[in-house]
Parts: C-alpha cells; sequence; structure tokens
C-alpha cells in the first residue's frame, strides 16, 4: 500500500521497513500495520485535530500538567503555536500512560516510541498469528467473564493508584488476546487528583465494562467497584494489590445534582457512540 506521509521519515530513518496495511480507523488516529525488522508492530498516527471527531476535549484535558512555561502561555491565549503545543501535549498523553501503566502491572501494548505525531506500539496478537479481536467482537462463558472482569477491575485499580483514569473504557477499547484482556487507546486518559471530572470518569468507565461482563454473567451487575475504588484513593489508603469486594455502601445523603447530570451526559454520549462503533464495524 502507499506509505502514509507521517510514517515515510520512520522508513526513511530505519525504523520501519515495510507498511503492511491499514488496521483501523478511530475518532483520534488511524493504526497501520508495519514491519519493524522481523517484527510486525502497530505505527498509530494521530489525525489533525481538525479531522479528530473526539468530543469534549477540554473536560479530559484538565489536570494535565505541562512543565514549560512558555508552552503553557502559548496555549492559553490559543495562538497558532500554542494549538499546535497543545497537539502535542494530547498525543504524548497517551504515550505516558503506556509507559506509566505498563510498569504499573497493567497489560497495555508496549511503547516502542512516539515520533512526530506517530506512537509505534506493540501489535496485540491472538495466539494464532492474526490481530486480537475487541471484546465486543466475542463471546464468552460465564465464568470466563467473571474471571476476566475481575482481571479488568485490577487493572483500573491500578490505573488509579497510578493516579490514571482511563475516560473512554469499554468493550470497543479492550482487545482480548490469548491470555486476557489489554487495555488500548489512551489519548484522553485523565489525572486522578487534578481532574474534576476524575470520579465521574471511573464510574463510567467500571460501568460501561461491567455492564459488556454482565451480560454473560449478570451477578456482575450488582457490584460497585468505582465507588469502593474512589472511596480508598480519598482516603489514601489505595493500593495496587488490594483485594477488592465490589461492596459499597451508600451514603443517605442529598445527591450532588450536578455530578448526576454529568453522568446523564456522559451515559447519553456512550449509547450514541457505542451506536456508532456499532454501526461501523
Amino acid at each position: 500500500m502507499k506509505v502514509p506521509k507521517r510514517i515515510q521519515p520512520l522508513i526513511e530513518d530505519g525504523l520501519v521497513d515495510q507498511v503492511l496495511g491499514s488496521l483501523m480507523s478511530g475518532k483520534e488516529a488511524q493504526v497501520f500495520l508495519v514491519r519493524c525488522g522481523d517484527e510486525v508492530r502497530c505505527a498509530k498516527v494521530y489525525k489533525d485535530v481538525a479531522k479528530r471527531s473526539f468530543k469534549n476535549a477540554v473536560q479530559y484535558q484538565e489536570g494535565r500538567k505541562i512543565r514549560n512555561s512558555r508552552r503553557q502561555r502559548a496555549i492559553d491565549k490559543r495562538s497558532k503555536f500554542g494549538r499546535d503545543q497543545q497537539e502535542d501535549v494530547w498525543q504524548r498523553a497517551e504515550v505516558d500512560a503506556l509507559i506509566k501503566l505498563f510498569q504499573a502491572g497493567v497489560r497495555v501494548p508496549k511503547s516502542y516510541g512516539f515520533f512526530d505525531g506517530v506512537l509505534l506500539m506493540e501489535l496485540i496478537g491472538d495466539g494464532e498469528g492474526g490481530v486480537a479481536p475487541r471484546l465486543n467482537d466475542i463471546t464468552m462463558s460465564a465464568e470466563q467473564a467473571v474471571r476476566e472482569h475481575a482481571v479488568m477491575m485490577t487493572y483500573v485499580l491500578r490505573m488509579l493508584c497510578a493516579g490514571l483514569v482511563h475516560g473512554d473504557l469499554s468493550e470497543f477499547n479492550v482487545l482480548q488476546e490469548e491470555s486476557g484482556p489489554v487495555i488500548i487507546d489512551f489519548p484522553q486518559v485523565i489525572n486522578a487528583s487534578g481532574n474534576n471530572n476524575a470520579k465521574t470518569m471511573l464510574q463510567r468507565d467500571v460501568r460501561n465494562i461491567t455492564q459488556y461482563y454482565a451480560q454473560y454473567a449478570p451477578e456482575l451487575a450488582e457490584t460497585h467497584y468505582a465507588e469502593e475504588m474512589w472511596e480508598l484513593h480519598e482516603k489514601s489508603e489505595l493500593d495496587p494489590d488490594i483485594k477488592l469486594t465490589g461492596r459499597f455502601k451508600f451514603s443517605t445523603k442529598s445527591a450532588d445534582v450536578n455530578s448526576v447530570i454529568t453522568m446523564i451526559d456522559l451515559a447519553y454520549e456512550d449509547e450514541l457512540d457505542r451506536q456508532n462503533r456499532s454501526e461501523n464495524g
């Protein structure tokens, strides 16, 4: 196939030997299969902001720290340089998250480097020489659902311990390799301590992924892992090896109306997004 313009410099530098084909196109990037020496890897090419359909970017960017004061001033002024810098910060958030979470024991694709808007990373396989499917493309037994839901809750816990919330977790952002689930797509990752929407996003992530597994094991729908984790987070009692129960005693105090409205809005957006992804395969 014709080499994408953004990948051409990687071929010229010897980082990529051949583009084998397009793997998938998402709302913020297109992923290609590439050959690097004897290995087949993925090259994630981020779309320009004008072509990206990801919504509510500001909601996700809150709390992301930029050490360079000149870059931050430019971003705040929304100059052309500032917009370019904001795009760089947006893209590097995924790279930084992959590295941090890989080290934290979360099963994510291994990163091989970020090169001017192109992320080289591990190809997740199905154990039979093919590409691993997304969760929404497979079925499973009740026993497997219970087992792998527990694995996913452990991964969400480890993410929170690392100070991160995925922000867009669902059956569309998890691949199923032979040994279990692998979480992908992190450009929308948020800072758990610096983002006012972190709790709501965590609840949405856990709700989405639990709903998927609950179709095979209905009892999972009665669990409350997000609330259990967030309470531990607020008490500074989080530990990546803590044994979660999924049980939580809710307060009898009046509900936070703004939080409830935010949850409703996010749930509506999730349903529209899920319908769109299902229609587009």
